[in-house]
């Protein structure tokens, strides 16, 4: 099952960021804080109604099981449709995943049709709660530590400015993962200039192994398209 979407997918969110001639900046970031810039993102994230999103990582093992990547659509109040990337007992797993106010789907390998699962046994939790502002990504921005205004980018043809910040540990495991919560964990936002949307996030810590940091990369697109998500027929 594919999401039912009316826009365009995301095409390469410019990972060959170029820098941005401060004359073609945008949106008068000069004079606004890191914190301000991160509570604009927040605002913006809290009221659209869906939005999509791209995850990749690095520094996964190879045994275990653990999200590693994946690609869909959330939308209000509570719901996700989309494909997630497991890594378990050495393999790489596609999961076409439902969630429907609370309740996870996912079409297990080897079966024609979807059941009804606890997300927590493939390394993840329920991703139709990543856009709600008690438990979502937005909470993130809202906790940033430290932040410092870094460059401006232009990032598929709008101009971003990048925030530097740490995050506390035990809030990034309730919304992620973290094998020890007691460490912080460094985060890179970039946030669009005119329209206040979080584009991008690449978070640092200790998702896989307390003794060693492996990167998420968050890429957030299609702001407020029009997102039909039902539950699928169990069987």
């Amino acid at each position: 099952m594919t999401p039912r979407r009316t826009v365009a997918p995301l095409l390469a969110l410019a990972l060959l960021a170029v820098p941005v001639v401060t004359a073609c900046g945008g949106g008068g970031t000069d004079t606004e804080s890191a914190t301000d810039l991160l509570a604009h993102a927040r605002h913006t994230l809290d009221e659209t109604e869906s939005v999509h999103f791209v995850l990749d990582s690095e520094g996964a093992p190879a045994t275990g099981t653990q999200l590693v990547g994946g690609e869909g659509d959330i939308a209000r109040p509570a719901s996700f449709e989309g494909t997630l990337e497991v890594r378990a007992m050495g393999s790489t797993l596609d999961l076409a995943v439902v969630s429907v106010d609370g309740t996870v789907y996912a079409q297990l390998p080897f079966t024609s049709g979807f059941s009804v699962v606890d997300p927590a046994q493939f390394g993840f939790g329920d991703p139709g709660a990543l856009i709600d502002p008690e438990t979502g990504i937005s909470q993130l921005l809202a906790a940033a530590e430290s932040a410092e205004l870094g460059e401006e980018r232009r990032v598929d043809g709008e101009v971003v400015r990048e925030v530097t910040a740490e995050l506390p540990g035990d809030l990034v495991e309730r919304i992620l993962t973290s094998e020890d919560p007691t460490r912080p964990v460094r985060a890179r936002f970039s946030v669009a200039e005119e329209s206040g949307q979080l584009l991008r996030a690449e978070l640092t810590g200790p998702f896989f192994s307390a003794e060693d940091d492996a990167t998420y990369t968050l890429e957030l697109s299609d702001f407020g398209a029009d997102v039909q998500i039902t539950a699928p027929a169990t069987g």
